[in-house]
This record gives C-alpha cells, structure tokens and sequence, in this order.
C-alpha cells in the first residue's frame, strides 16, 4: 500500500480540517513526522488504521471508541484517506461520524464508503473490506504497513510460550496444533477399547472345552429321550382307544338330544315348503303376464305423445316448403340472365384497367421528358468537376518539388531539440553544482567557531571528557569520604551513656572521636561535581553538534561528487550529440535558417494536403454524380419498357371484350366505370348467391318432408299394433285365472305380496331334511358300532394320568436337548464373536500405541512449537542480511536449543552470548532487523512489489550512536524500494531526515500539520 492524501477534521488534537499530501513524501523515499509529546503524530496513524478497518490501537469498541477520538470542541469528525493497494490501483476511504446535537455524549456510528478511482471519477463501490482491497488483515497491517511504538524490542525479549504464540497468530500455525485432534482421536479408541474390553468380560467362560462339555451332555440326554419315547408311545395308543370310545358314547348322546329338536321342527318346514311351491307356481305364471301388460301401457302412452308432436312438426315443414318453391319462381329469370350479365361485368373490368393504363401512360411520358433533362445536367455537372479535379492535380504536382523530406525534418529537428535540452541539463547541473558548493561552504563557516580538527575531534573530545571524569572521580572519592566522616560525627553527637551505639551496639562510650565540620567542604565539592558535569555536557553537545554539522558537509560532499560526475556525462554527451550532426544542408550552429526552412516545408505540406482534400472531395462528387446518371438512365429504360408493356396490354383487353365497345368507354372517367362496375358485380354476386341458397334449402327440405311423413305414419301403425298387444294380454290373463282357479286379480296379488326369496327357502328346506337323516343314520351306526361295548369312566382317568405323566417326561427330556443345542450353537456363535472381538481389541490396542506416541509428540503445543521454531530460524537469516551489514559483519543473530535468541560474537572467537548483554544501539539494530524481517515474511502474501511503512518509535531513549545507527538503517531500507515514514521528537533525525512534517499544537486551534 502506498500513501497518496490524508484529511483530518475533528480527530483526536485535530480539530480544524488538516490535509496531508504524501506523494511528496513517497517521492522522497524517506520522511519523518515529528512534533513535542502529545501533539498527535500518532493520531496521524490511528486515523488511517480507523479508516480503512475501523479500529484502532488505543481504543476498542468497549471504550467509547467514536466519542473518545473526537475532539471534545468538534461536533463532526472526517478522516479521508487515498492510497494505491499492491494490484496498482487507487481508491479512497472514508468515515464520518457526529455528535447528537442533544446529548454531547452521544456520538452516532460512523458512516464509511470506499471508493475506486475509474475513467477520472471517484465510483463507490459496494463493500468496506479493506482487506479484500489492501490484501492484509488488520493484525498484519499493523504488523507490516505501522510499526508500533514500543514493539521492537517486545518480540526479541518475548518468552518461548508467548514468542509461540505470536508466531502461531501472526503465520496462522494453528494449522499445525494438532493436539486436539489426536486428544479426539485417542478419546474415541479409548471408548472403543474401553467398549471392547467391556464386551469381552461377557465372553469370559466361553471357550472350547466349554463346549466340548455341552456336546457330552448332549450325548446323554439325547439317549435318555429315546428311552422315555419309546414308553411314552405304549401308553399313548393305549390313552387313545379309550378317548375314541369316550368320544363315540359323548356322541351318541348329543346326537340324540339333536334329532329330538329336529323332529319337533319337522311340522313347520313342511308347511314353509307347501307355501313356497304356491308362491313360486304364481310367480313363474303371472309375473311375465303383468309386466308385459305394464309395458304395453307405458308404450302406447309414450307412442301417442311422440306421434302428436311429429305430426305438428310436419306441418311446419309443408308451410316452409311451400314457401321456398314461391321464390325460386320469383328469381328464375333473374337467374337465366346471369350469364350474360357476367360478360357484361368482366368486359367492365377489363376496360376499367384499360382506363388506368392509359392515365399511368401519361404520367411516364411525363417522368420519361423530365428525367431526360436531368440526364442532360448531370452530364454537364460531370464535365465541370472533371476539369476542376485535373487543375487541382496541376497545381499539386507543381507545389511538391518545393516540398522537403519528411524523414529529413524529424531527425534535424530531434538533433536540435537534444541540442538544447542538452544546454539546459548542463545548465541545471552547473547550478546544482554552485549550490552544492555554496552549502559547503556555509558548513565550514559554520565550523569555523569551533576551532577544531574535523579528523581528531572526536578523539579530542573524548580525552577532555576523559579528563573531566577523572577529575569527577577524584572528587567524588573525597565527596565519599567526607559523607562517612559527616555521618560519623552524626552518630558521636547522638551517643550518651546507657544509650546503644547504632555501630557496635555497645552502651558505654568511653572516648568519643571528635571531627571537624566537613558541611562547607562539602558544599564546594558538590559545585566542583556540578561543574565538571556542566562540562561534559557541554562538550557532549558540541560534539552532537559538531557531528551533525559534519554529517551533512558529507552528504553535500557525496552529493557534490555526484553532481560533478553527472555534469562530467552530461559533457561528454554533449560533444558525441555534436558530432553526430551530418545534414549538409543546414547549419549545425544556425537553427533559426532551420526552423525558417521547416515552417516553409510544413506551409507547403500543408498547402498539398488542402489541395489533396479538395481534389478527394471533388472526386467523390464526381463519384456521387456518375452514380446519380446511371440511377437516372436505368429509370429512364424502365419507364419506356413500362409504357410500351402497357400500350400493348389496353390493345390484348380491347381484343377480350365481348359484350361492350371500348369507344363507348374510351372518353368516361374511372370513377364512373368504376361506380357501373360494382354495382353491376353487386348484382350479379347477389342473384348467383340467393339462387344457389334457395336451391340448396329446396334440396334440404324435400327429404325431411319425406322422414316426417314416414315418421307419422309408423307412429300410426305402431299404436294400431300395440291396442291388440294389450287386447292379446287382456285374453291371456284371464285365461290364465280360470286354469289355475283364481277367482279374480286379487287373491294373485295377495299370494305374489309376500316376496318369498324361493331359492333361498328351498335350500333352507333341502338344508335341514339332509341334517335330519344324517344325524338319524349317525345314530344308528354309533348304536350298532357301540353294541359290543361299554366305557369305564376311572379306567380312562387312570390311563390319561399316566399318559400325561409320560407326555411331560417326553417333553422335559425333548427341553433339555434342545436347550442343550441351543447353548452348544450360542457357544459356538459367542466363541466366532470372541474371536473378532479379540482381533479388534489387538488392533485398537496397536492403535493406542501409536496415538499414545502421537500424544507424547504432539503435547502441549510442542509440534507448533517445533513448526515455530522453524518460522524463527527463518526470520533470523532474513534479519541476519540486515544485521550483518548494520554490525559490518561482527554480530549474528541465532536461536539456541531452547529457541531463545542469543547473539554470535564473531570478534570473540564466534562465542554465543544472551541478546541481554547487546548494548542500547545494538539491541536496537537486531531488533529493528527482526522486525522488518517479521514484516517483509507477512507482506510476501499481500503480493506487493513496492512496500511502504511506518516506524513509531520513541529513539528519544537512545544515545547519540544509536541514533547515528538508526539514520543508517533506515537510508538502507529506502535503498530496498522501501519507502519508509518515521514518527518522532528526536531533534537530532530530523535534521538527518531531508523532508518531513512538523506537528504543533495550539491551544486555540488544536494539532496543525506543516511540510518542513
């Protein structure tokens, strides 16, 4: 991501709107923000984080982030940030937040758009993910693009478990915490086993010799079975002689109490069969008879109505025949005339199209005389442009002699324009050179005062403040000894006797030393110390000083070098460019005769081109004019062929008439032969159609006049048939009485009411006569079959006991065969059962082995760990290019067994030591150096080319070599396409750093930002 523009308006110390235009900072390559404590240079970086993520560093949303971050005189807040993300394309942020005009405290939710800048227009666009458009989350932003205040040194001092952890977050190693995964993995084969051995405890006694005992047992009972059965069935045909014959005794005599009750039933079926056979008599005689009387009726009823309404539709019929043979009479002549009408109308037609033809006639002579004239004036139109196309032509080829070579022109006018921007370059070189010099020798002015020798002044300094120490150091002893001999003089003033001594804790005091007051030497030593100190502070000032100053008389001496190097080039160049002047046509010293040549080739080229035009534009009217005579003779041919095809039709319709004369006809107008030719088509359509209907109705009538005569006189004769049907019926049915000695109708009806269902009495009758003869004949066969012998209730009790006593032995021995099998198959099922059951639990327990290994390995992280340490390893050869060439190869940076940094001492035999004992500007150099090394490994995933970022970072805590150390660290980091913004308030960078902001803050009107 790179800057382009910040605006501030309410934020934090800013309160007016305040905007900030990096691009002349990005171009710089390295820049700085600097202000006092407190005068918002970090704000500068929470409002960009805010804008693109909504979050910041120093406030969450529990905080009361928006009314925390606005600043308390505003009511408004508005941060609008444009950048360039790592695709190259630009876009801008925005939030905006108020208060509520009712409640001060009350700050509504801000309102954010992103934007993309298209086609020169800013398109918002339909999402705030900033990490979609920037490609880092807000953790590796800040990570990557800002560098936090305080952070350097955090992640060298962190422990191994944090230090861990900060990996696993930053690199997402939890990917590789797989501890979880085997705990979930041992938890379920623990379950399984624990399930398994849980199983086979139910399988305990389950084995082979098991059952191999129960198959002995078997043997046995199995043995013991087949004796029992064998007596079991001596009794049992025994038992079922005597239940047969109790059953044939228990028989008889239900059979008998059966036929007693049959017999009394006996009486009623025979009467029920008498009335059944009378009723089915009447039935089957007089059922047909008076159905067929019923229907005769219904049917002659029906047929009477039917033939009363066909007869009245017959007469409609004859009334609407008589009325169409009335009118064919009427139209008869009408129709026999027809033809000749026809003749009549078509010769109309014909002559109609005759008149038409004639008028189109005129109308092309017409077109045929005025597209002659057209033809005539195009012709001469052709003529005119022709000649004006062939002067034009004339006076082209007169002008392009004059005319110089294009080519020619290009490459004598880029020499002379090298030429020239050449003497400009060189010009800008020469003052950049003078300015260079003047700076130079203001610095020396400036050392002048001094007095010192720039190659030993450091060394000079640093013998006085050696001496200065020295001196310190003297006085400082006496300062000691005097103090103790102060506090001796304390103590003796405060001994009396019985009283302890706070030394010895003796209570007598026998002999008291006595001292001198040592306060006023005291005094005057202090003030000696205070101005030794003085002293070195000032000489360290003068050499900060000093430093600085010769600081930049090198970077303008490096920089003066350069500038005469390039003016050197830009000298050489200048003679090669000379050199290469070979047109002999022109003067290499006169450019004017040049231009004036080349201003008379461009008027001249540009008189050709306007004649070129001309002569294109006469040439397409020529063009359009060719094309407009062809148009015109093609019609001109169409309209004769048109007229001469229609003179020859009116001569092929005058031949077609038949019935009229075209004389007659040839003076009338259309509209009048129009008028007689309709009226008289009119007519003749109407009488063709009224006849031909009228004919088709005659058609259609006759031979339903027919049907419906027909109709009737069936209907007629079909009534006359069913009166002796019914006077046939009337016959039979009293016939029918007397043979079966009826005396009337009624008695018939009588029997016929009480719907006896025959079928279904008659099998009921059949049904008990066979159930009365068969249990008569079952009584006497039991009689005859039982003569011989009587049954004997105890002996049959006494049988079905023993019967039963062996039937249960039968069954307990059968039981305990079957329960015996029943448990050698369970057995045999269990052991096969046992058998997986023991494979499974192997496999599990060889499983448990191997999670267990996994377990031991994976345990409290130490696979992130071990992955981590890798990442490390990693990070410290990255950071160790850097450190190298900061340490000039003297420190490395390593990671022990532990993964805890220490340091390579290659001036002490290549000796580890702990990063603790690193001084303040080495500390700070590997620490920077892991940091850019930690960003540089993020920011490979955002795939950006050209990096950017910020270091906020309090360099107010290092010494003057730090410092010096930092400012080289960071004109490296620009060497590596980083462009590089650094926040502080050291005075010291600021003057190393060649463009910055300065950040003050007023009062009145809050942090106002100035471009130094």
């Amino acid at each position: 991501m790179i800057p382009i523009q910040l605006t501030i308006e309410g934020l934090y110390s800013y309160q007016e709107r305040q905007k900030i235009d990096f691009e002349n900072l990005t171009e710089a390559g390295l820049f700085g923000i600097f202000g006092s404590v407190g005068s918002g240079k970090s704000s500068i970086l929470e409002a960009i984080s805010f804008a693109l993520y909504g979050e910041t560093e120093r406030l969450n949303a529990r905080d009361k982030r928006t009314y925390n971050m606005m600043n308390l005189k505003s009511n408004k807040s508005y941060i609008e940030f444009d950048f360039i993300n790592y695709e190259n394309k630009k876009f801008r942020a925005t939030r905006e937040f108020s208060r509520n005009s009712k409640n001060f405290e009350d700050v509504k939710t801000p309102t954010v758009t992103f934007y993309e800048w298209k086609n020169e227009n800013w398109i918002p666009l339909e999402h705030s993910n900033a990490e979609k458009i920037i490609g880092l989350s807000y953790a590796n932003f800040k990570r990557t693009i800002i560098i936090p205040q305080g952070q350097f040194k955090e992640f060298l001092e962190l422990g191994a478990t944090d230090r861990t952890n900060m990996m696993k977050e930053i690199f997402s190693l939890q990917r590789f915490d797989l501890q979880n995964n085997v705990s979930v993995l041992n938890a379920k084969n623990r379950s399984e086993l624990d399930q398994l051995e849980g199983q086979l405890k139910g399988f305990e006694e389950v084995n082979e010799e098991q059952i191999s005992i129960q198959k002995d047992s078997l043997k046995i009972e199995q043995q013991k079975f087949e004796e029992i059965k064998i007596q079991f069935k001596k009794i049992e045909e025994k038992y079922q002689q005597l239940k047969n014959l109790k059953t044939d005794f228990e028989s008889l005599k239900e059979k008998k109490s059966v036929f007693e009750k049959l017999n009394s039933q006996k009486i009623n079926i025979d009467e029920l069969e008498i009335k059944t056979e009378l009723f089915d008599q009447v039935f089957r005689i007089f059922t047909p008879i008076i159905t067929e009387k019923n229907k005769l009726q219904k049917e002659i009823s029906e047929q009477q109505k039917n033939k009363e309404t066909q007869f009245k539709n017959l007469q409609e019929t004859e009334v609407q025949s008589e009325n169409i043979k009335n009118k064919l009479l009427a139209i008869q002549p009408k129709f026999e005339a027809l033809n000749q009408s026809k003749i009549q109308e078509n010769d109309l037609n014909l002559i109609l199209q005759m008149l038409k033809f004639s008028d189109e006639i005129e109308t092309l002579k017409e077109r045929t005389k005025n597209g002659s004239e057209k033809v005539k004036e195009v012709e001469a139109n052709q003529k005119l442009i022709q000649n004006k196309i062939e002067e034009l032509s004339k006076n082209t080829e007169l002008l392009k002699p004059k005319k110089l070579d294009s080519n020619l022109l290009l490459n004598v006018g880029n020499w002379f324009s090298e030429k020239k921007r050449l003497a400009e370059t060189l010009e800008i070189q020469s003052g950049k050179i003078e300015s260079k010099k003047l700076e130079i020798g203001k610095i020396h002015e400036e050392l002048k005062p001094f007095e010192i020798n720039p190659e030993t002044f450091k060394n000079d300094f640093k013998t006085q403040i050696e001496t200065l120490e020295n001196k310190k150091k003297i006085l400082s002893e006496k300062r000691n000894h005097l103090e103790v001999q102060q506090k001796l003089t304390h103590f003796a003033n405060e001994l009396h006797d019985g009283k302890s001594c706070p030394l010895c804790g003796s209570l007598e005091h026998p002999n008291i030393v006595e001292f001198d007051d040592v306060n006023s030497e005291l005094n005057e030593i202090q003030k000696q110390i205070q101005q030794l100190e003085i002293q070195k502070e000032n000489i360290q000032k003068q050499s900060l000083e000093i430093e600085k100053i010769l600081d930049r008389k090198k970077i303008f001496e490096e920089q003066l070098k350069s500038e005469e190097e390039s003016l050197k080039q830009i000298q050489i160049t200048i003679e090669e460019h000379l050199k290469n002047f070979s047109w002999a046509e022109f003067n290499a010293e006169n450019q004017t005769d040049f231009e004036e040549k080349r201003q008379q080739s461009f008027t001249i080229e540009k008189q050709i081109d306007e004649l070129n035009q001309q002569i294109t534009l006469e040439q397409k009217k020529l063009d359009k004019e060719r094309e407009n005579l062809d148009n015109y003779n093609k019609f001109l041919e169409k309209f004769k062929l048109d007229e001469a095809k229609k003179e020859e039709q009116i001569k092929t319709n005058e031949a077609n008439l038949k019935a009229l004369p075209w004389f007659d006809y040839k003076e009338k107008t259309i509209i009048e032969v129009e008028e007689t030719f309709t009226q008289l088509s009119k007519s003749n359509l109407e009488t063709e159609q009224n006849y031909q209907q009228l004919i088709k109705e005659e058609k259609e009538i006759s031979p339903k006049l027919a049907e419906q005569k027909t109709i009737v006189s069936q209907l007629e004769k079909r009534i006359s048939e069913l009166e002796k049907e019914i006077s046939d019926n009337e016959n039979i049915l009293t016939k029918s009485l007397v043979e079966n000695n009826f005396s009337d109708m009624n008695a018939v009806q009588n029997i016929l009411l009480q719907e006896i269902n025959v079928q279904e009495t008659r099998n009921q009758i059949q049904q008990f006569r066979i159930q009365f003869e068969i249990v008569k004949n079952d009584i006497l066969n039991l009689e005859a079959k039982l003569k011989d012998f009587s049954f004997d209730e105890q002996q049959f009790s006494e049988t079905e006991n023993q019967f039963k006593i062996f039937e249960n032995d039968l069954k307990t021995a059968n039981d305990s065969v079957i329960k015996i099998m029943t448990e050698i198959e369970r057995l045999e099922k269990e052991f096969k059962k046992k058998e997986d059951l023991l494979k499974n639990l192997s496999q599990l327990q060889k499983r448990a082995e191997n999670l267990k290994i996994m377990t031991n390995l994976f345990k409290g992280a130490g696979f992130v760990q071990y992955v981590s340490s890798i990442y490390l390893r990693q990070l410290c050869d990255h950071a160790n290019v850097r450190f190298h060439r900061m340490t000039r190869n003297q420190l490395s940076l390593q990671l022990n067994e532990n993964n805890d940094f220490e340091i390579i001492d290659y001036l002490n035999e290549g000796r580890s030591r702990s990063v603790k004992t690193l001084s303040g500007g080495q500390s700070f150099q590997v620490s920077l150096s892991l940091a850019l090394a930690l960003a540089e490994s993020v920011q490979t995933n955002a795939q950006s080319e050209k990096n950017f970022f910020f270091i906020d970072e309090g360099f107010g805590t290092q010494d003057l070599e730090s410092v010096n150390i930092v400012f080289e660290t960071l004109m490296n980091l620009q060497k590596e396409n980083r462009i590089v913004g650094i926040i502080s308030h050291v005075e010291e960078l600021k003057e190393k750093i060649p463009v910055s902001l300065h950040i003050t803050k007023d009062e009145e009107r809050g942090s106002l930002i100035e471009i130094v």
